[in-house]
């Protein structure tokens, strides 16, 4: 996958959602995250997962993959914390290691980094270096009116890193997002965000833009004159307030064509969907989306809402965790991830063709005007045979418990 670059003067809201993710979901999240990271590493080198990290769309969609709330503040620390459980243990093999959390997390990140440098032979106190600035420059330079609260730090065995943390406005009950990824940090005090996800809420001061140079040397030098505030022109990319996954949200045709490909018999024959053999069609579903996580170039995430699709949200939103579903689709992952290790990569090249296919579909597929109300209501209808959850407890079956389908 390409190195991802982006506008450091872009920013998006994420509403701050409240609460713990319950043990059942977690450690799913932990698995199936550490599979999907794991098949990165095998297809594309760990390189590509810090790349992915830094993009906030693939993360957001990746989020919803692992059943997050599609839309909450929520997404970063979940996530966040499951990578670590998954990936840590296995920091040898996998050559990428995660320090540091939210709250006293964060303040071990030096300590943990150290330990990572003894084992690595990496300059530790560099890497200190760098997460203590990236945390400096978004908590001081940029004075945004948000205060960071999490900060994690994902580094490679080669020195590479990656950073993802987050900042509250305890005003507005908003969070805001900021990705790192050393790939694209020339300097630690000119542009060295990958990304800053948050919403514009008027002026606000960035001494890390490249044209407050003045304004830095005017500081420097203790001029009186008051620096003039940097108001960039922004791209907004804004998650709204409502809680349910809308229509508006998702790119229909794209969800479209991996419904279909799931649960349509006659694309479902496909050469390259025969190695599949005994998977059901919604598990394939899941194993599309998953599939366009791991193997979906850059333009792919522009609608995280549609990943949800997968594995609903734990919040019931827009249906509850197929829990069943969610199991099949780790086994299949990471037995496909387990083969591949030792040469044989038929299920793994399944796997990708599941996100290729979906593509081919896509080219043609013209949805219908229900579609979406037609798959969500399918979803919960049939969410108790799955062993769907919600922290609110488990899918109960419906009055008429009567076969939905999607197409005729």
């Amino acid at each position: 996958m390409p190195k991802l670059y982006f506008d450091s003067r872009r920013y998006a809201d994420l509403p701050l959602h409240y609460g713990k993710v319950p043990p059942w979901l977690a450690e799913r999240m932990r698995l199936l995250g550490g599979a999907i990271v794991e098949a990165i590493v095998l297809e594309y080198g760990k390189s590509a997962v810090l790349s992915r990290l830094s993009d906030p769309f693939w993360f957001q969609a990746f989020g919803c993959v692992l059943g997050m709330d599609w839309h909450s503040s929520g997404i970063t620390t979940s996530v966040m914390g499951a990578l670590k459980g998954a990936v840590n243990p296995r920091a040898s093999e996998l050559g990428i290691y995660i320090a540091g959390g939210k709250g006293k997390h964060s303040r071990e990140t030096p300590n943990e980094l150290l330990r990572f440098s003894d084992k690595t032979g990496l300059d530790g106190k560099a890497l200190v270096r760098s997460s203590r600035l990236t945390a400096k420059v978004d908590n001081n330079t940029i004075q945004d009116g948000f205060q960071i609260y999490m900060h994690s730090f994902v580094v490679t065995d080669q020195g590479e890193w990656a950073v993802i943390q987050q900042g509250m406005d305890d005003s507005s009950g908003m969070a805001r997002r900021y990705h790192w990824h050393s790939e694209t940090v020339k300097s630690f005090i000119e542009t060295p965000h990958s990304f800053i996800y948050g919403k514009n809420q008027g002026e606000i001061l960035n001494l890390t833009d490249t044209k407050a140079s003045s304004a830095k040397s005017g500081i420097l030098d203790l001029v009186a004159e008051k620096p003039s505030l940097i108001i960039p022109e922004i791209q907004k990319l804004i998650l709204p307030g409502h809680h349910e996954v809308r229509a508006e949200d998702v790119n229909l045709k794209r969800l479209g064509s991996v419904l279909a490909l799931a649960h349509d018999k006659g694309l479902r024959d496909f050469e390259s969907l025969l190695l599949l053999e005994g998977v059901g069609p919604r598990t394939v579903q899941s194993l599309a989306l998953v599939s366009e996580i791991i193997h979906g170039t850059p333009s792919r995430f522009s609608d995280p809402a549609r990943f949800s699709f997968a594995h609903g949200g734990k919040d019931g939103h827009p249906f509850p965790v197929p829990t069943k579903v969610y199991d099949d689709t780790i086994e299949v992952l990471r037995t496909a991830v387990e083969k591949s290790k030792i040469g044989n990569a038929d299920k793994t090249q399944a796997i990708k063709n599941l996100h290729l296919v979906a593509q081919i579909v896509e080219q043609q597929f013209v949805p219908d005007e229900d579609l979406f109300d037609k798959a969500i209501a399918k979803e919960r209808a049939e969410s108790y045979r799955y062993g769907g959850r919600t922290i609110y407890g488990k899918a109960q079956p419906p009055k008429d418990d009567g076969q939905l389908s999607l197409f005729e």
